[in-house]
């Protein structure tokens, strides 16, 4: 098994070296070097070097080999594709709407009944995928961005290193707060009960929130929130911290008898083997239960 790219480089393509094309495509340093080794990089259907360039209207060929990737064929077992989905489809990425109360991946071996469990039966059983690029909370509804081959994994865990990968929430909050801002605070775990994290807790790490008040109910705020970084829980954790906990949330607020509200709105992401592309923005429909506790 193998997989092909074949990319065309537009009219106004800056001439680059053939490695500095593959860096600018954000391919890490080791794909290169095997593409490298093994000539797997074609200009114009012909092996061209690394130092050598391409130019504009140049066609490029990029073959990738299951020994390229640590795991090339992730153990997923496929179930019911009936809850799946999809916002997005190309025949690398996939954005589905994941549901409430499903969690986004397996914890055991042969576990099923995940979300992705269900979408490895979407794809069927001619795909290698699915690979997961992002989660999200059991609880938590809304847009999942997972790749459905090997060959653009890297690629994106690097955009989304790079914060090239956008992602923003809309949440329901307890109290009224206004206007925009930043949570800062760096999160740890906390000592006390494995499953939280906490403000400055145990080997904290940088994390930074953006706000922005869009609503307001009577005890209630609407925000739409936007990671900057992605540590466990950290919408939920920096909202706790700052006496605005999101409804519903059993783990950081009071005991409620409404499930959490919370939801990925939207992702923006730049489309892999793409150069100074506008990207790809996919939106969620907000649950019809959503503004309902």
């Amino acid at each position: 098994m193998h997989w092909t790219y074949t990319r065309h480089l537009p009219p106004d393509f800056t001439p680059r070296s053939v490695r500095q094309l593959l860096t600018d495509w954000w391919l890490p340093s080791h794909l290169v070097h095997s593409l490298r080794i093994a000539q797997r990089v074609l200009v114009n259907d012909h092996y061209r070097s690394m130092n050598q360039l391409v130019q504009p209207n140049d066609r490029v060929t990029l073959t990738f080999l299951p020994a390229d990737f640590a795991h090339p064929f992730p153990d997923v077992a496929p179930d019911s594709a009936a809850t799946v989905s999809v916002l997005y489809e190309t025949a690398d990425l996939l954005v589905i709407n994941k549901t409430r109360g499903s969690k986004t991946h397996p914890n055991q071996p042969g576990e099923r009944g995940t979300t992705l469990n269900h979408v490895a039966a979407y794809l069927g059983a001619d795909q290698p995928g699915p690979y997961i690029l992002s989660r999200l909370d059991q609880e938590t509804t809304g847009a999942l961005l997972m790749t459905k081959t090997p060959g653009v994994v890297p690629i994106m865990v690097r955009l989304i290193a790079e914060k090239r990968v956008q992602r923003t929430y809309l949440a329901w909050v307890h109290g009224r707060l206004s206007g925009h801002g930043t949570f800062t605070d760096p999160i740890g775990r906390d000592p006390h009960d494995k499953r939280k994290r906490l403000v400055n807790g145990v080997h904290p790490q940088r994390a930074i929130t953006h706000y922005q008040a869009v609503d307001h109910r009577p005890d209630a705020t609407l925000v739409q929130l936007r990671l900057e970084t992605g540590r466990t829980h950290q919408l939920r954790v920096h909202l706790a911290a700052s006496g605005h906990p999101l409804i519903g949330d059993p783990l950081y607020g009071s005991p409620s008898r409404v499930r959490l509200r919370l939801h990925c709105w939207q992702l923006s992401f730049p489309q892999p083997f793409t150069l100074d592309t506008p990207p790809t923005t996919v939106t969620a429909p907000v649950p019809t239960d959503f503004d309902q506790f």
